[in-house]
């Protein structure tokens, strides 16, 4: 069917011109499948309209296919013969005079090459599948695209699927069921797609495998055409009237009855002419099948094909070019991410320049809390440094006790240490200073842990907020991190140095004219409450003597000559020794141990303990304060804020080298593929709606002019299924002329 079709009516001298709308409609949707064939997979995005062919080995699907083209072009056997979905585009051209050639065959993968023998055709097929699939009974789902260009048919894309299998053989996996029903289901569930459902007559309908699949895809059959082969080899005294009226499996878009080619037929090389003739004969003689003549054979199923397509298209029409524009905005988004070929120095560095001063930005605008992408999920980053100096570093030290790693003996050990070889009258100040030195050189860990932690978030930050653009030049980004990790590597030198200069100048210089610091006298006064505070709760043992103020200790030396006592009270003199009573036995002093411990504690020692705890906690107090206020402003200082400010500067110096600029911006390969591929896809998408824009530009005038009332316009039937006899073709289709709605059966 094209723009010069005619219908021809029995009771006209000559043709009338007529509406043509689904030659221009079914031929657009053909143009369409050739203009996205080479930039779209096997399963693409955009689902155009089409009737896929479904049933069971030896249905008949082949014999229905090549009555539609009106020629033999497909693969025979008696086992699977189509191992890849073949998508057939019928195309009609009206004849002209003078025409050497007025049909032939194109593949999509050999553009240019037109077959003019349609055995060539067939053998071309059977070629190509066996490249894919293999040379013993494999399958594929890459599809094989046909175009069939013919004044002797209808404008229509089907697609014929392999035939349903149960048995594996030659080299088909033990699931090739599976593999088949699957590669079936995704061209059947997809919305855009006409069902043809073919069953052969003599099997049980009911159970059809075809049927079966396709109400799977298509609950309500709005969607299935079902048609019944093999009426004229069905047992004698049995027909499919009820099947052809929709009364055991209702379709909305109804069933269609044809009678095939035998394979005697074939094998006898009887052509597809005489074939029609033959089911038109067996359709008119039929005693049932006479009355369902809307219902039956070739030429009605493509009518029926034409139309029902025809309509389908016009639905979707507005859906098909929304997806289009979709499609077309997703590529041209894709596209300006990968940006232009940089063919000059100038457009490097240009690029060069914009990247660096982009991924700055972004690098600051996380630090300040003000980038596009801010997560309400989780805190991300200046947020984060923020929580890491304040609710980590600060709040931890709040935590610290600087005495929580003395005891009471090590705080008196440290005092009679500092006492030396006499009794201190007052608490002297270097064990003091000693044990806060010490606590305040403990503050370095974790001021420098915090230094670490800020350092590896920035790091994050700089790998977080990479712009687009970097996905071009992997070279790039690899340096670009390597001068930012080395950048923020010197940069926290300084701020580690100044946070080991605040140590030290802690500890350097012990400040007890803080106005802060407890002080001596205060901390002495606390000490006593605290110590008879703790004696007043403390009973007093029965047997406890305690020695009065003014009570002396009695010392007893012994002597190497002995006891003056003792020689006394004998009568002896001095040095002499009494022969009437022996030498008295040596008492032996123990040695000192290697560690001494003072083991007693008297309330001196006592009070002095406390008194050190209470300074000691005051100065630290004072310490902490200081380190909870200065190294965060070290840190940011010298590390934050400097990253920030002389980050630019530093790519510049490292980075923007005129004779670095190729290394630098060297493109993935992959990368250059997918941006030729898009533009390609592109300019498809956008040829692709100006058809669509054209198209329905045609739809609306003619129906403006027509009305919504309109009928479509068919071929002469002699050329859309050669063979018939003219007067009988012309008689059939104007005696029962095709009117069905497109979701209407009004006997389903």
């Amino acid at each position: 069917m094209g723009e010069e079709a005619r219908e021809v009516d029995s009771s006209a001298t000559s043709p009338r011109p007529s509406v043509t709308i689904g030659s221009s409609l079914i031929s657009m949707i053909n143009k369409l499948q050739d203009i996205l064939a080479p930039v779209v997979s096997d399963k693409p995005q955009i689902s155009l309209p089409q009737v896929a062919v479904v049933g069971s080995q030896s249905s008949g699907k082949s014999s229905v296919l090549e009555a539609l083209v009106g020629r033999d072009f497909l693969p025979r056997g008696r086992d699977i013969c189509t191992r890849r979905p073949l998508v057939l585009m019928l195309e009609y051209r009206a004849e002209e005079p003078g025409d050497e050639h007025t049909e032939w065959g194109e593949f999509r993968h050999l553009p240019g090459k037109r077959f003019y023998d349609f055995s060539a055709i067939r053998r071309e097929i059977q070629a190509e599948t066996d490249r894919e699939a293999g040379l013993n009974k494999g399958v594929s789902d890459k599809q094989i695209r046909l175009k069939i260009t013919s004044p002797n048919v209808l404008n229509m894309t089907l697609v014929d699927l392999p035939g349903i299998t149960k048995v594996p053989v030659g080299d088909q996996p033990r699931d090739i069921e599976a593999m088949i029903r699957k590669m079936i289901m995704d061209y059947i569930t997809q919305q855009n797609c006409i069902i043809l459902a073919v069953s052969p007559a003599n099997s049980d309908l009911a159970t059809s495998d075809a049927l079966q699949m396709a109400r799977e895809a298509d609950p309500n059959g709005f969607r299935t055409i079902g048609v019944i082969t093999k009426l004229d080899i069905m047992d004698r005294g049995t027909d499919a009237c009820n099947f052809l009226l929709g009364k055991v499996i209702p379709l909305k878009l109804g069933y269609v009855g044809v009678v095939n080619r035998s394979q005697e037929d074939i094998n006898k090389n009887r052509g597809i002419a005489a074939a029609l003739a033959y089911e038109e004969k067996f359709f008119n003689e039929h005693p049932v099948y006479s009355n369902l003549s809307d219902r039956c054979g070739m030429p009605q199923l493509a009518r029926k094909l034409n139309q029902i397509l025809e309509q389908h298209i016009k639905r979707v029409l507005p859906d098909l070019k929304a997806r289009l524009n979709s499609q077309m905005v997703s590529v041209s988004k894709e596209l300006q991410a990968y940006g232009q070929p940089l063919e000059s120095k100038m457009a490097q560095g240009v690029v060069l320049l914009n990247i660096l001063t982009k991924y700055c930005e972004a690098f600051a605008a996380m630090l300040e809390g003000k980038s596009q992408e801010m997560s309400t999920k989780e805190l991300s980053g200046g947020a984060r440094i923020h929580y890491i100096l304040q609710s980590i570093f600060v709040k931890t030290l709040e935590g610290v006790d600087p005495c929580d790693d003395l005891t009471d003996d090590d705080i008196r050990t440290a005092i009679q240490n500092a006492s030396g070889a006499k009794n201190a009258l007052f608490v002297p100040e270097v064990p003091f200073e000693f044990l806060v030195r010490r606590q305040i050189a403990r503050l370095l860990d974790p001021s420098c842990q915090c230094l670490h932690f800020v350092y590896d978030e920035l790091v994050k930050i700089s790998r977080t907020c990479e712009v687009i653009e970097l996905q071009r030049f992997p070279v790039l980004r690899k340096c670009l991190d390597e001068v930012v990790v080395n950048f923020l590597r010197e940069g926290a030198k300084p701020a580690q140095r100044m946070i080991e200069n605040l140590i030290e100048m802690e500890v350097d210089y012990i400040n007890t004219s803080h106005p802060r610091f407890i002080g001596g006298k205060k901390a002495s006064e606390l000490a006593m409450q605290q110590l008879k505070a703790q004696q007043g709760s403390r009973p007093q043992l029965n047997n406890e003597n305690p020695v009065s103020s003014g009570s002396t200790r009695t010392w007893g030396i012994p002597s190497i000559f002995g006891s003056r006592t003792s020689a006394v009270q004998s009568g002896g003199r001095f040095g002499e020794q009494s022969h009437s009573e022996s030498m008295p036995s040596t008492i032996n002093l123990r040695e000192p141990p290697s560690i001494l411990r003072p083991i007693e504690t008297t309330d001196n020692e006592a009070a002095e303990i406390i008194i050190t705890k209470l300074l000691l906690q005051s100065y630290y107090d004072i310490v902490r304060k200081n380190m909870q206020d200065l190294v965060p402003k070290a840190i940011m200082h010298f590390l934050v804020n400097s990253t920030k400010q002389n980050l630019q500067t530093a790519f510049i110096q490292k980075l923007y080298i005129e004779n670095m600029f190729d290394e630098l911006l060297k493109e993935h390969d992959e990368l250059v593929s997918k941006r030729k591929r898009n533009e390609k896809l592109f300019e498809v998408f956008k040829q692709s709606l100006q058809t669509l824009e054209k198209v329905e530009f045609d739809v609306s005038s003619q129906t403006s002019s027509l009305g919504t009332d309109f009928s479509v316009g068919l071929p002469r039937i002699p050329n859309t299924l050669p063979g018939l006899h003219k007067t009988s073709e012309i008689s059939q289709f104007t005696h029962h002329s095709f009117s069905m709605p497109y979701t209407t059966d009004t006997t389903a």
